[in-house]
């Protein structure tokens, strides 16, 4: 049906598809479990907060889960290295997302101002520190991992978890926090009313301002001072090739060189700025569906620019740049991409499916009127 450079490329974007999805719809729970204690001044407001999204953060955090699964089936090298090297990163970002189970079911099982007030702070944790995590990986996958593959494939990972915490990949966590700010800020917007929609609206105004700031001052650091790879060897993309059977260059400015070979790219940096400063306006005039669709556009065309710039590779490596895995040389088997599409043909529609009717069937705002009369049955 389709030859090895295809699925390769499919499931490239594939992967890609999967963390815009878990951006957009995990993305917006992050940005108001962090607005949580600072835009809810009363308890029921803080409540309508927390049940915006009540009845759909555990779906939008599977995810994250899915992501994990499709990485370990399709790119099970990229995954071994990854999850093996930043270990101790991963279990801070486990044990951040199981604030939000316990947060959401126990905080508004006691009347105590002081217990929910530790679980508004305990959510606050749980959507800051994923987001941060998040973020900082994704910087320092752009600056490439310290690891080193042998002849067996085997990984040796020298870094260590306060490593990672370099001048770019904290620059990336300003501008993911403050993405996901803002896209919080525009989901609160639409589906509350009165003083939380308005704190919402200018919490949009400046954060999407401070988004645009940092997401140039991420690309002028890109282009200026990140050194990019590029191979520079001939690959037979319809074989399964070793990672070590290639040779690599490396310097600064090469990430922006797929913008040269795709000028479709360039899209993808328009629409994150262009999404992100629209924003503001279409919540100023009440159109709150069409700025979170904005919101949304900003978000999938940051990680786009992100991933388009690296193509490619998926994983660079700062110890030996040429044990750096690319698409074409850390991907399943044929066969294996081929039975993991089919499946996903299957039942990636259902899932789509069945989010949009969720959503739907959740349309509509939350209000304090509605928590105040459902006491026991709403978060």
């Amino acid at each position: 049906m389709f030859d090895y450079e295809s699925l390769r490329i499919i499931w490239w974007a594939i992967l890609v598809f999967l963390i815009c999805g878990f951006a957009v719809m995990d993305g917006f729970d992050f940005g108001i479990a962090m607005l949580l204690p600072f835009l809810g001044k009363t308890d029921d407001e803080r409540r309508v907060m927390l049940n915006t999204v009540g009845p759909t953060w555990e779906g939008n955090q599977t995810w994250l889960v899915t992501l994990g699964g499709i990485t370990f089936g399709a790119w099970s090298i990229v995954y071994a290295v990854l999850f093996s090297g930043v270990y101790a990163g991963l279990l801070l970002l486990l044990f951040a997302l199981f604030l939000r189970p316990v947060g959401f079911d126990y905080r508004s099982k006691l009347a105590n101002p002081e217990w929910r007030s530790f679980w508004d702070w305990g959510l606050f944790v749980g959507g800051t520190v994923p987001a941060v995590v998040l973020s900082l990986a994704a910087g320092n996958l752009m600056l490439g991992l310290p690891f080193e593959l042998d002849g067996d494939m085997r990984s040796t990972y020298t870094g260590g978890l306060f490593d990672l915490f370099t001048l770019f990949p904290l620059l990336c966590v300003l501008v993911g926090v403050s993405l996901c700010v803002m896209h919080g800020a525009v989901y609160l917007h639409w589906k509350t009313e009165s003083f939380i929609a308005e704190r919402a609206q200018a919490v949009i105004r400046w954060s999407s301002i401070l988004f645009v700031v940092l997401f140039l001052l991420a690309g002028l650091y890109i282009a200026f001072v990140v050194e990019g790879y590029r191979v520079t060897s001939a690959i037979d993309t319809n074989i399964t090739a070793h990672p070590l059977h290639k040779t690599v260059e490396k310097s600064t400015g090469l990430w922006l060189a797929n913008y040269g070979t795709y000028p479709l790219l360039l899209l993808a940096p328009l629409l994150t700025v262009g999404g992100a400063l629209s924003a503001p306006f279409f919540t100023a005039k009440h159109h709150s569906a069409t700025a979170f669709v904005l919101s949304s556009l900003a978000m999938i065309g940051a990680i786009v620019t992100a991933g388009g710039s690296m193509f490619p590779f998926v994983l660079p490596s700062t110890l030996s740049i040429t044990s750096s895995l690319t698409i074409w040389d850390s991907s399943a088997s044929h066969y294996t991409m081929k039975m993991l599409l089919a499946a996903t043909v299957v039942f990636m529609p259902i899932v789509l499916a069945y989010t949009t009717w969720v959503y739907r069937i959740m349309r509509g705002k939350v209000t304090v009127e509605q928590v105040q009369e459902n006491q026991h049955t709403m978060y």
